[in-house]
């Protein structure tokens, strides 16, 4: 068979583009690629940002209770370790299991989708096709489409085989530690210019504790336990000996070219076109997002060249979007000006103690 469209990663980006684009055109013929395991899940806090939840919304979808985890998350302590900082901000978070989440949003795609649990090895065009070298457990086998929609995070191969634009990137580690006495506070967001000029993150996720943070690649394994070990000794804080630990990179977008959403018949949505906050790292609303707008764009036709002009105009207001979050990094990240945001106390909460 050649599948008129391969879609390879089935995240929040692949799995909502394959279940929109099966109900408005049913016509296709489309394969849906996963690589991902249980064993070997993605590195993520696995929180759903208001934003994420409006997309949700949008779609008249809800969260299933298999999918969410204890305890829900009304506020956050942010620290800044080398400042001596706090303060607690209000903040609305859907705390999940990102693997049952991804699998919710897998089970809603139409059964007319080709759904594989396979890995891709390599892309190579063949005239107007694109051949797909998948792994299949112990298998190989290859696929044949006609177009080809790449979703599968920062380190995308269908990015790296078609496009020479190379984007900067930190590396994501996060722990898992046991956490028999729910210590509060339970949500918290760290900075440390000693050690990242990015942020860290410290929650609770039902009987366990994750710390994680974005770190430069150069010796990010250093900078990750001497964070921590910072982070105990001014939280007073003891996690004990990990669990397990989990790594990959995330996207570090610095401008509008390092959003490349693809090109006629080759199409990249989620963070493998770059579209990640800046900021906070959220990526779930545009990944859901771009997704719907590249499905919208095919309703138009099979034609790839307008397809691809259809879908960089839906996504304009979006990228613009990014650009912002661009800017309020650079207020976050930079030093003295979250030292003015942090003691001003401007949209921070007073804790009631009692």
């Amino acid at each position: 068979m050649i599948y008129d469209i391969g879609i390879i990663g089935a995240g929040p980006a692949g799995s909502t583009f394959a279940r929109i684009l099966a109900e408005i055109r049913p016509d296709l013929k489309i394969i849906l690629l996963d690589g991902q395991i249980k064993r070997s899940t993605k590195p993520c806090g696995g929180l759903l940002s208001p934003d994420a939840q409006k997309v949700l919304a949008s779609f008249d979808l809800s969260l299933p209770k298999s999918v969410l985890v204890e305890p829900q998350i009304f506020s956050v302590k942010t620290i800044d370790l080398v400042q001596n900082l706090e303060r607690d901000y209000f903040r609305l978070y859907l705390n999940m299991d990102r693997y049952e989440f991804d699998q919710w949003l897998i089970s809603l795609v139409p059964q007319s989708v080709d759904y594989v649990k396979a890995k891709c090895l390599k892309i190579v065009q063949i005239g107007s096709n694109f051949e797909l070298s998948i792994k299949h457990g112990s298998e190989l086998s290859k696929v044949i489409c006609k177009q080809l929609v790449g979703a599968e995070g920062a380190n995308s191969i269908v990015r790296k085989s078609f496009f020479d634009n190379k984007i900067d990137y930190y590396l994501a580690i996060q722990q898992w530690f046991t956490n028999p006495e729910k210590k509060k506070p339970i949500y918290y967001c760290i900075f440390d210019s000693q050690t990242s000029k990015a942020c860290s993150w410290l929650m609770h996720k039902d009987d366990h504790l994750i710390y994680g943070g974005a770190f430069s690649p150069q010796h990010s394994r250093e900078n990750f336990e001497k964070q921590k070990r910072r982070f105990c000794k001014s939280q007073n804080y003891i996690l004990g000996e990990p669990i397990k630990t989990e790594a990959c990179q995330v996207m570090k977008p610095k401008g509008w070219r390092d959003f490349v959403l693809g090109k006629p018949g080759v199409y990249l949505i989620g963070e493998a076109a770059g579209l990640i906050s800046a900021s906070s790292f959220e990526g779930f609303s545009y990944a859901f997002e771009s997704g719907l707008k590249l499905a919208e764009a095919f309703q138009i036709g099979t034609n790839a060249d307008q397809i691809f002009k259809t879908y960089k105009k839906k996504m304009r207001v979006l990228r613009f979007k990014l650009l912002g979050k661009m800017i309020k990094r650079d207020f976050l990240y930079t030093a003295w000006t979250r030292k003015i945001i942090m003691k001003s106390g401007v949209q921070s909460i007073n804790k009631i103690k009692l």
